[in-house]
């Protein structure tokens, strides 16, 4: 049975979701405060979280941040704001998905089982005796540092191939420019994180059939890229 964790402190709107959530299949828990829901999260398996924005004492953002390189799980955002930026925010800090209230349960159902679905495809793919992970057309061999597009090896440099086998690593996530720049680069590296435009503009122009229409690196307007799966 997949396990939910709810962390909203609008207890009838997590009522509510629990309810619809149950008639699927799910198991379900209920955290009405970040502190606890942190903890709830930190010490028990989950296959996916739905997050409030707004918490007391801990907001829905800095749980984000805390578990972002810790806990390898689907996050959905849930919050009355509406903003462009606080959905920008949302995603790059590893938010899967962003859905604004009210909404119906409905909705919410869907979008959990089309997520666990999705993440449990890309963990499927990734084969560990072999150190190979596949995206569509895309194979990325870690340990002998070769790519494949649908059956034709590339040649990349060392920072591409970094910067996409990071990604690739960490499907559908944004990362900004800062971010990768610090992942690759290293935190004591001196440059302009401009490279990383460049280098993502490399890749394409190596991996993709039209890298003016990427299908694998798509530039998310605001935020930063993401390795579509």
């Amino acid at each position: 049975m997949r396990k939910i964790l709810i962390i909203e402190d609008d207890l009838s709107i997590a009522e509510l979701q629990k309810d619809y959530l149950e008639l699927e299949g799910f198991e379900v828990t209920i955290c009405t405060e970040g502190v606890k829901g942190l903890n709830t999260l930190n010490n028990n398996k989950f296959d996916l979280l739905i997050l409030d924005i707004m918490l007391p004492k801990i907001n829905g953002y800095s749980i984000l941040r805390s578990i972002q390189d810790k806990k390898d799980i689907p996050v959905l955002l849930v919050s009355a704001k509406k903003e462009e930026i606080d959905k920008i925010k949302g995603f790059t800090l590893g938010a899967d998905d962003y859905i604004t209230k009210p909404f119906s349960p409905g909705e919410l159902v869907a979008r959990v089982k089309s997520h666990i679905q999705n993440y449990e495809r890309i963990k499927s793919k990734f084969n560990l005796k072999h150190n190979k992970l596949i995206i569509r057309g895309l194979e990325i061999l870690k340990d002998s540092r070769q790519v494949f597009v649908n059956g034709k090896e590339i040649t990349l440099a060392q920072k591409e191939f970094d910067i996409l086998l990071y990604m690739a690593e960490n499907p559908n996530r944004v990362f900004n420019r800062e971010e990768l720049f610090e992942k690759i680069w290293g935190l004591g590296s001196m440059g302009d994180n401009a490279t990383v435009t460049v280098h993502i503009r490399r890749i394409r122009e190596k991996i993709e059939p039209y890298p003016s229409k990427p299908q694998y690196i798509e530039t998310v307007w605001g935020a930063g890229y993401r390795l579509r799966v």
